[in-house]
């Protein structure tokens, strides 16, 4: 009797425990189910912690001249990150943007000023070079079927040498700009809203999300951008002219580059041709954060800018807190690392 009593209670442990870790698993694949399908819930769950915890950190953090504040030092790695996106969600990288962009707002600043170039023509004229450096990456890459990376790790370093000698090196300083092209600071002005006041860049930053946010979900374009970074060879099959589509992202990420770098000379006041070094990593840390897979195929452009968020809102906190800027990099750099892994393990339960 007691050795059946016992072999009832082992087979009842085993179902229980089974049941439960059935529970558990299904619960976690529910989970990593739901992230696959919302991508931008991770970044937005950190954003608002982040808010909450350095909120009650800093008195200074949650009024209104700081969210400005922020929103002013993210305009510019935000558009560029919009950018990287589009590449990266065709399971590419462009590690050019910083430099187009750098190449771009020199190129308008010194065909204003120095060579006394109508302003508005100017930076047409930038706009136009930049997304020729998009086409340029896209076609190399198509063309040569190359790797985005070594492609663009090599025009990384062709565009930023053709601005150093297209600027001699030089800075335009922002007293020759206020004289001769005052357009070119156009978005470094503000408007007022309630106590505080938020510069056209800030704008301009959320307008191109919430543009290219439609045109990713809601046109055949987008569509397309989706299944060539999901499966390449299955879109061909399905008549997507897969070459066409790339050449298309690089050349508008190009392009975008071009907006990010009339915003730019507002946010800075002149134009140098050795700024915004970090640039680059800083877009696909934004992107990374924000949830975009670098596999391709799966995250959303409002994820970025949750990302691109994120990274201003920790180092406003982190100084407002009085930590070390040694600190503050570690921790944006744990942060990467964390959102790399969580991607890997959505994807492994995706398939």
């Amino acid at each position: 009797m007691n050795a059946d009593h016992r072999a009832s209670t082992t087979d009842y442990t085993h179902q229980f425990g089974a049941a439960s870790h059935g529970r558990s698993t299904g619960a976690v694949q529910r989970l990593q189910r739901f992230l696959h399908a919302y991508p931008s819930t991770v970044p937005v769950v950190i954003l608002l912690l982040a808010i909450a915890i350095f909120s009650v950190v800093s008195r200074n953090f949650l009024t209104a001249l700081n969210i400005t504040l922020i929103l002013q030092q993210v305009s510019i790695v935000g558009v560029l990150a919009l950018a990287q996106t589009l590449v990266i969600l065709t399971a590419g990288i462009d590690l050019s943007v910083g430099a187009v962009m750098v190449l771009s707002y020199m190129l308008m600043a010194r065909l204003a000023v120095n060579f006394d170039i109508n302003q508005y023509l100017a930076i047409l004229i930038g706009m136009a070079a930049a997304t020729a450096c998009g086409v340029f990456n896209g076609w190399v890459v198509t063309r040569f079927r190359l790797t985005p990376f070594i492609v663009t790790l090599g025009t990384w370093k062709v565009f930023f040498a053709l601005n150093l000698f297209f600027s001699s090196s030089q800075t335009v300083r922002s007293a020759d700009i206020d004289k001769f092209a005052p357009v070119l600071k156009f978005f470094g002005q503000s408007i007022s809203v309630i106590d505080t006041r938020i510069t056209y860049g800030s704008i301009l930053m959320i307008v191109l999300f919430v543009v290219f946010w439609y045109l990713l979900r809601h046109t055949a374009w987008g569509r397309e951008v989706y299944a060539v970074g999901d499966d390449p060879q299955a879109a061909e099959q399905a008549g997507i002219r897969t070459n066409r589509v790339l050449i298309s992202v690089y050349a508008t990420a190009g392009l975008i580059c071009g907006i990010a770098a009339w915003s730019s000379i507002g946010r800075v006041g002149a134009a140098g041709p050795h700024g915004f070094q970090e640039a680059n990593l800083e877009s696909i840390t934004a992107v990374v954060i924000g949830g975009t897979s670098l596999f391709g195929g799966r995250g959303a452009v409002l994820g970025t800018l949750f990302g691109a968020l994120i990274v201003g809102v920790f180092s406003s906190g982190l100084k407002l807190a009085g930590v070390d800027v040694l600190w503050q990099l570690l921790a944006l750099g744990l942060l990467v690392i964390v959102a790399a892994v969580l991607d890997q393990w959505i994807r492994r339960i995706s398939v």
